[in-house]
């Protein structure tokens, strides 16, 4: 057993495990990263399911297997070809993308069975967010749907999810899961059948009924299928699917990249005055795609200051404690800042019909991603990427969705080292020469907890 030693940070009663910090950072990567929403929305709605799929598992072995699932679940997943068609699909040539989901699924399933339990839910349902969003809090759909439940603004709003200018609840991954929890007890309740309350959740009730009077009043998923919406006709195998590679995945030989920890220690803070993640991202010395991560449903990367309505601030517990033991200072300096964007903000420059990036020490797609208002998938797409990976140097074509400020399009190219001036963060010194905090922390061990002027930091 490994001793972990626990640090408390001061007037905060948070504890900090600093060896853990470098599994974090490898499991928030791949958070950051995901790109498989378009992918996964894609295939359930227009697979083609003419179309040859090589076969590399045994019909008789899927039989017995689904007939193993079928004895525990309430779910009726019985053996049929459209199902194999698919799960043959993923075990023949989509094998990295469901390692990708496992490896999420890690950070978000111990979240969802705690709710699922809760509201005494099968717990196979968390697959149905696999599904649904294929784990990303931040996934919208062509027609509005948002979160790792998909909820559409109306059905949001009924399982009290506020969505507002600065709020988007359905992105808050608890509040999202309490409330997809609420809105299919109520359809169980309904039907009693759990097939049909999935195929309600992604169609809606009304359609599930024509449905059944369509088909002469059954209420077998499968005998339903042939009159339900393309889009649920392809949603249900694609759970059931989903339920089965994952409860053989290691008879398929699937390889997440597990972590030595499942979860990211955080701590949650109320916010007493409006402030944006930047801001909170420059007092923690945090990199903003972390802040941001942990704090989904703020559409604008603002969390507002409401009378009678309380905002909460979620921080890996590192983040957390310098926030508390300075909180004061943070509220001085975000109004200080948001004062300033009263007027026109003359740096601001409009985003061009394209741009050209050259890679850079400490970048990755999603940071790029975010910096211009694009999805990981996008750029993928518009640069022919076939992995995550880049290179330094590289050059990548970028259709910009939001204006990029003169600043952040000049960045500088970071020297071999920085002498520590008065005023500096470690935010403040990444930001100017375009790499990572977590690249300094591990540059400059025991040099970066408490930062001092003079003190010479390495960059590269």
């Amino acid at each position: 057993m490994v001793n972990i030693p626990i640090i408390t940070v001061a007037n905060a009663g948070i504890n900090e495990y600093p060896e853990v910090d470098e599994f974090d950072e490898k499991l928030l990567k791949e958070l950051y990263n995901n790109d498989m929403y378009d992918y996964m929305y894609d295939e359930v709605i227009q697979m083609d399911y003419s179309e040859a799929v090589m076969k590399t598992l045994p019909t008789d072995t899927l039989k017995a297997r689904l007939k193993r699932i079928n004895e525990t679940t309430p779910f009726q997943i019985d053996y049929n070809p459209v199902l194999e068609q698919l799960i043959n699909k993923k075990l023949s040539h989509q094998r990295i993308y469901m390692e990708r989901l496992m490896t999420l699924s890690d950070y978000y399933f111990p979240l969802f069975e705690e709710m699922l339990d809760k509201y005494d839910i099968p717990l196979e349902m968390k697959y149905l967010a696999v599904v649904e969003s294929a784990l990303d809090p931040r996934a919208k759909s062509r027609v509005g749907a948002t979160g790792l439940w998909q909820f559409m603004f109306a059905t949001g709003r009924d399982f009290d999810l506020e969505v507002n200018s600065y709020v988007d609840e359905r992105m808050d991954p608890i509040k999202s899961t309490e409330a997809a929890c609420k809105f299919l007890k109520s359809l169980y309740n309904i039907y009693g059948d759990w097939d049909l309350a999935l195929a309600a959740y992604n169609s809606g009730p009304g359609n599930v009924n024509k449905a059944i009077r369509r088909s002469g009043g059954y209420k077998n998923y499968w005998n339903l299928r042939p009159y339900l919406p393309r889009e649920t006709a392809g949603y249900v195998p694609a759970f059931q699917a989903m339920v089965y590679l994952y409860t053989y995945a290691s008879e398929h030989g699937f390889q997440p990249a597990q972590t030595a920890y499942k979860t990211i220690a955080t701590d949650t803070i109320r916010v007493k005055k409006m402030i944006s993640l930047e801001h909170v991202a420059q007092f923690t010395d945090e990199d903003i795609e972390t802040i941001q991560f942990h704090n989904p449903s703020y559409k604008l990367d603002i969390i507002p200051a409401v009378s009678g309505r309380n905002y909460y601030l979620r921080l890996p517990v590192r983040a957390a404690g310098k926030f508390v033991s300075s909180e004061d200072a943070v509220y001085a300096f975000a109004k200080a800042e948001l004062d300033k964007k009263e007027k026109p903000l003359p740096e601001l420059v409009k985003a061009e019909s394209r741009v050209v990036y050259r890679v850079k020490n400490g970048d990755y797609l999603g940071k790029i991603a975010n910096k211009y208002g694009v999805k990981v998938s996008q750029l993928k797409r518009w640069n022919s990427l076939r992995s995550n990976n880049l290179k330094i140097g590289q050059r990548l074509y970028i259709h910009p969705r939001k204006p990029i400020t003169s600043s952040s399009s000049s960045t500088q190219e970071a020297p071999r080292s920085y002498k520590v001036k008065s005023g500096d963060s470690l935010w403040k010194i990444a930001n100017t020469y375009g790499i990572t905090i977590a690249q300094i922390r591990k540059l400059n061990p025991g040099k970066t907890e408490d930062l001092q002027p003079g003190t010479t930091l390495k960059l590269k």
